[in-house]
């Protein structure tokens, strides 16, 4: 049984769904499924192929045979078309925050370094990599394996427990030929670590609370994934360790761009990109002042972590 083959099994068997004979069409096996019985688990036949795609797309990625030395962000314009004068040129290591209104255009950023934009996005940017424009036949080469992105809607929609869930990312993606089971238990613990509440191996990944799915999501990018950019949309809201997230994703020399309202995860980055009107207004390196204004930020998330855990537990409040 070749890797696709044996992936398709397990898709098949933690949807709850029977094992198609691989001997006949898939849309026939499908035909056979009974509506109401796929209703009960909120699917329809039409529906699984995509959702097959999608899984045999997320877990088949050899994401370790790419690598990026730069990434460079060239102008278009704004909303108004006023020209967008901007180079932002970005390097292994280098984290990025995005700051501006709700509706300036910060997902708009992401979403144009995710595709790879050639001018062809509302923004007209374009995206260089190594220096290099990327031509249509190696924007869809590279598709899913350059950019990992980490959003605050995240849904997972197979129902495999946290183990298997590891398991089968440390043996199809990047962590192929490394020790499988060190490698899974580390991502485990630092999710763990960062979600702040607890859960098992044993735990579905589809009963995990928003926090907890957005942790482990963050450890797998971390640790499995080597997708060389990692954009991360406004994950204040997870319930993450916000601090922790942002120094482990930093100490994974990656290319990191944050879209945040946050000023904590503001910032905690080297720079920060101010978006307004649709643009590129401003690129701002953190001052000396903005360090002190950090720490002060990190003293008071660290008491309001305390009185949040106590909360949890139940525990009365006391503000000395």
């Amino acid at each position: 049984m070749d890797n696709n083959e044996r992936l398709i099994r397990e898709f098949f068997r933690n949807m709850n769904l029977p094992v198609p004979d691989t001997g006949r069409p898939l849309t026939e096996s499908l035909a056979g499924l009974d509506p109401e019985w796929l209703e009960e688990f909120g699917l329809t036949a039409g529906e699984i192929p995509a959702l097959l795609a999608e899984f045999l797309e997320t877990m088949t990625h050899e994401d370790g045979a790419c690598t990026v030395r730069s990434l460079t962000v060239v102008g278009g314009h704004a909303k108004n078309g006023d020209p967008e004068d901007i180079r932002l040129r970005l390097v292994p290591g280098d984290v990025v925050s995005i700051v501006g209104p709700t509706g300036s255009g910060k997902s708009r950023l992401l979403a144009d370094v995710e595709c790879l934009a050639q001018g062809d996005t509302p923004t007209g940017r374009r995206i260089l990599i190594d220096d290099e424009p990327v031509d249509d036949e190696a924007r869809f080469a590279l598709e899913g394996r350059v950019v990992a992105q980490l959003s605050q809607n995240m849904n997972f929609v197979m129902d495999l427990s946290v183990s298997e869930f590891l398991e089968m990312h440390a043996r199809s993606r990047s962590a192929q030929g490394k020790d499988t089971e060190a490698v899974v238990r580390r991502c485990f613990d630092k999710a763990l670590e960062l979600a702040g509440e607890p859960f098992s191996f044993d735990t579905k990944v589809t009963q995990l609370s928003g926090g907890q799915s957005r942790a482990l999501m963050i450890a797998d990018c971390a640790y499995m994934s080597e997708s060389p950019i990692v954009l991360v949309d406004e994950i204040e809201n997870a319930g993450v360790d916000r601090t922790e997230a942002m120094a482990l994703l930093a100490g994974a020399e990656k290319i990191v761009l944050i879209s945040t309202h946050d000023p904590l995860l503001a910032l905690s980055a080297d720079r920060r990109v101010v978006i307004r009107g649709g643009a590129i207004a401003a690129v701002l390196e953190r001052s000396k002042s903005e360090d002190s204004t950090l720490t002060e930020l990190e003293h008071m998330d660290e008491a309001i972590r305390e009185i949040r855990t106590s909360l949890r537990k139940g525990e009365r409040v006391y503000l000395l």
